[in-house]
């Protein structure tokens, strides 16, 4: 059975048809009054009418047709605008009903929405269970199959939210508007200023962390709605819900022009500036996502410092341990500005030691795995301040072990590769040669993995150049990979695929970073996808409470799709 379209629908004017006079039809017209539409009941004249919606009618909220139903009011008591066809039928008595099936039939053949009660198989569409706070909104549907259960779900969802959130939601929308208002009167004798988004139901684009070179004139239109991007899509939630119209003037000020950079205070009034024995520098890792794998010396560093300069994909529940008190720096990296945030941060840091601080450089992953550790450690080091460094588990090696991976198998696979998916400056690195029996994890790949699954496989501009000494052996096409996105993390994914249909996968399916890309025939170990498609998606990581396991022993991992036959397309 296919899912059901979920939309947010603008009812203001709508005119609701409610055929029935009990406690639902009540909550149906109040219901209808709440989203701007004007509610007509439909009832003989000596029907017994609810208490509430009794005293609606009599304040004159609800209309009152005192008959029963008849076939000419769907196309008579409507909107003169839309031919006086009603907008929307809500009938209130038991689906088992004759006049039920009559009413649902006849709302089919004229395409007008209709809601039965307990009668899913009535119903062109369902309300759902609602959670409104201000512009948020929050709906969960069971499709007819238990509304108690939806209503608790919409509870517990809503319930894990900061307190007010629609109010953030509310402030960043303000800030969008004036970016993209702004940015357009700048650039409007250019191409359009700001990126286009989707609507809330499309996915991310595997192009949302692309490279942007120097030269991309292009991209300095963008670069304030590109951090905006990276705000709302890794501040942690807590975070988000108490910004301030100065985070908004920060943001606004933020890159106007290539160069420049509006670095936050150190002294804001709630830190703690008391003399300390003297400054300390911590270089930490927080592991790939979840929490409970941060190291004990990792969360002590977090509660003692006074000074965070924390990677801008340290995931939220990690950033939700840091004390209210701690003075908070997230990275303003994207593609193209890396180079620039990562100069501010070791500004901040030193400007935080300069005046006796205890900074944490809490990185994701492990502070030597591709994480510039040593770069930081040597810069400080040059200044007079000699790091602490406290590893932390790379998803190189942990990701692989929640995707059901085992990097090394006896038989398979005898060695592990870490690459690098990113060259610096955006340059490709060169690709490692095909070893049947090597596993190769490739982190930061995800925004050229077309490129990078090209020069693997020797199909790449570049390969097709070299001269046949120096080229590396190509890689089989069918060679099974796996895209690890938010590995341990309550929204983790893996794509499961092969080098030939891995790019199509990603390109439909979007991207969720950070991602990385395993190659080698250790990814068919334990999840075997002959038959089952070009490529399997499996959402989710349910903990490591939970013990059970699933048909192919991955623990976690809550739902998946297989994606059509393995002939389609080829």
């Amino acid at each position: 059975m296919a899912p059901p379209l979920l939309t947010a629908l603008d009812s203001i004017g709508h005119v609701h048809l409610v055929v029935g006079s009990n406690p639902l039809a009540s909550a149906r017209c109040s219901k209808s009054i709440e989203v701007g539409a004007k509610p007509k009941v439909i009832a003989p004249a000596d029907a017994d009418f609810h208490y509430v919606l009794a005293k609606r009618i009599e304040d004159g909220d609800v209309e009152w047709i005192k008959k029963n139903f008849e076939d000419a009011h769907l196309s008579t008591l409507g909107r003169v605008e839309v031919d006086n066809v009603v907008d929307a039928v809500f009938v209130t008595a038991n689906g088992k009903n004759a006049e039920s099936t009559h009413i649902s039939s006849l709302c089919r053949r004229m395409r007008v929405p209709v809601n039965v009660v307990d009668a899913p198989n009535l119903c062109t569409f369902t309300l759902l269970s609602t959670h409104s706070d201000g512009p948020l909104q929050i709906g969960i549907t069971t499709s007819g199959k238990g509304c108690k259960l939806a209503s608790r779900i919409r509870r517990e969802i809503s319930s894990s939210l900061p307190p007010n959130f629609g109010t953030a939601v509310e402030r960043l929308g303000v800030v969008r508007r004036r970016i993209w208002e702004e940015d357009h009167r700048i650039y409007e004798t250019e191409e359009q200023a700001t990126e286009v988004e989707d609507d809330d139901a499309t996915a991310q684009r595997p192009s949302f962390n692309r490279l942007v070179s120097e030269t991309d004139h292009n991209a300095a239109k963008t670069r304030r709605m590109r951090w905006l991007s990276q705000i709302c899509e890794y501040w942690p939630l807590r975070r988000l819900a108490s910004i301030t119209d100065a985070d908004i003037d920060t943001i606004l000020q933020s890159y106007t022009a290539p160069s420049d950079l509006v670095p936050p205070p150190l002294d804001a009034p709630h830190l703690d500036t008391r003399s300390r024995p003297k400054p300390m520098i911590i270089l930490a890792g927080s592991g790939p996502g979840d929490p409970s794998l941060l190291t004990m010396a990792t969360h002590r560093a977090i509660q003692m410092a006074s000074v965070i300069l924390a990677d801008k994909l340290v995931p939220a529940p990690v950033l939700d341990l840091i004390p209210r008190r701690t003075l908070v720096h997230i990275a303003r990296k994207f593609p193209g500005n890396a180079d620039a945030a990562q100069a501010e941060l070791l500004s901040l840091g030193l400007e935080a030691l300069q005046k006796g601080h205890t900074v944490l450089r809490l990185k994701q992953g492990d502070p030597y795995i591709y994480g510039r550790g040593a770069e930081e450690y040597s810069f400080f080091r040059e200044k007079g301040y000699v790091a602490t460094v406290l590893p932390g588990i790379t998803s190189a090696l942990s990701a692989p072990l929640f995707a059901a991976i085992p990097p090394t198998h006896r038989s398979v696979a005898d060695q592990v590769l870490i690459c690098t998916g990113t060259g610096r400056r955006g340059a490709a690195p060169d690709p490692p040669t095909y070893i049947p029996t090597q596993t190769v994890v490739f982190l930061m790949a995800l925004h050229r993995l077309s490129s990078l699954v090209n020069a693997l496989t020797g199909t790449g501009p570049t390969m097709e150049s070299c001269e046949s000494e120096s080229k590396p052996k190509p890689w089989p096409r069918e060679t099974p990979c796996a895209v690890v996105e938010r590995a341990s993390c309550p929204d983790q994914r893996v794509i499961r695929s092969t080098l030939q249909h891995v790019c199509t996968a990603v390109e439909e399916e979007g991207s969720r970073p950070p991602g990385l890309l395993i190659v080698g025939w250790s990814c068919e170990v334990l999840v075997e996808m002959k038959g089952r498609g070009r490529w399997l998606v499996e959402e989710g990581f349910a903990g490591f409470e939970v013990l059970d396991s699933g048909p192919d022993g991955v623990a976690g991992l809550v739902k998946g799709k297989n994606v059509d036959s393995p002939s389609r397309n080829e």
